[in-house]
């Protein structure tokens, strides 16, 4: 039976009680899908204890709009925990995470200025403080990231080094539909025609010959380009169906 804890206190004093077993750890937003139960099977694989967190955090939005329209499936996250036999899902709230209001913060200030971090200010500045928050909490050995988010993940792993973290971050694989789109919880948000067209992107960024034409051929297609960019080794594309924002990336 997977157990629900609310409060970061109640989680601390729970971990307490775990000393000397290999905690692994998978935060989410919840809204979960078959990419995030990649992440929580690897977890399970890998460390004694499965830890899954739900928590849909405001300081990473820089659009409220888009916080106020993220998905809530609760019933179905707390099946899937149960299903991959989650131990506990910590399942904070917003209060009890920023106590302090947001007035202490993690910030980057070389990878967070391009690619995402150039049309969502602040954004990163969110998701590391709630990253590193989350880290202080939970107390992981090992914590469980999809490589869809390739900006977030590689942030996380330098965030990790520079402050002596004592945990190490597992980047697993993008987990994909049929048709190639990338899995992600913003998907429940697209139209049948939009979802039609999505698949577009995975294979327009894996087939061009250069950023330039990628960008170029969605842009044909309807799609409304935020960046198609080719950075270290990689070719990362940002695009929008609508209100609906896309991301993913490819090696090169």
């Amino acid at each position: 039976m997977t157990r629900v804890i609310r409060s970061p206190q109640e989680f601390k004093q729970w971990r307490r009680e775990q000393a000397g077993l290999t905690v692994g750890f998978v935060p989410t937003m919840g809204a979960l899908h078959a990419g995030h139960e990649s992440l929580l099977q690897r977890c399970r694989e890998e460390t004694e204890l499965c830890v899954l967190s739900i928590f849909v955090n405001p300081t990473q939005f820089n659009d409220p709009k888009d916080f106020e329209k993220y998905p809530a499936t609760w019933d179905q996250d707390l099946a899937m925990a149960e299903k991959n036999g989650v131990d506990v899902v910590f399942y904070p709230r917003p209060e009890e995470m920023y106590p302090d209001g947001y007035h202490f913060k993690v910030i980057e200030d070389d990878f967070t200025k391009v690619l995402c971090g150039v049309t969502r200010p602040g954004h990163f500045d969110g998701v590391l403080s709630v990253v590193m928050k989350l880290f202080n909490v939970v107390s992981p050995t090992k914590a469980y990231f999809g490589e869809k988010d390739f900006q977030q993940l590689t942030l996380i792993q330098g965030m990790v080094r520079a402050f002596f973290m004592d945990l190490i971050i597992v980047p697993v694989p993008t987990m994909r539909e049929s048709d190639g789109l990338a899995m992600s919880s913003r998907n429940m948000r697209l139209t049948p025609e939009q979802r039609a067209k999505a698949p577009a992107i995975y294979k327009t960024i894996k087939t061009a010959k250069s950023a330039a034409d990628a960008a170029a051929m969605l842009s044909e297609q309807g799609f409304k380009v935020d960046y198609v960019t080719d950075l270290k080794g990689r070719r990362f594309a940002a695009a929008f169906l609508g209100d609906v924002r896309l991301i993913d990336n490819v090696q090169i």
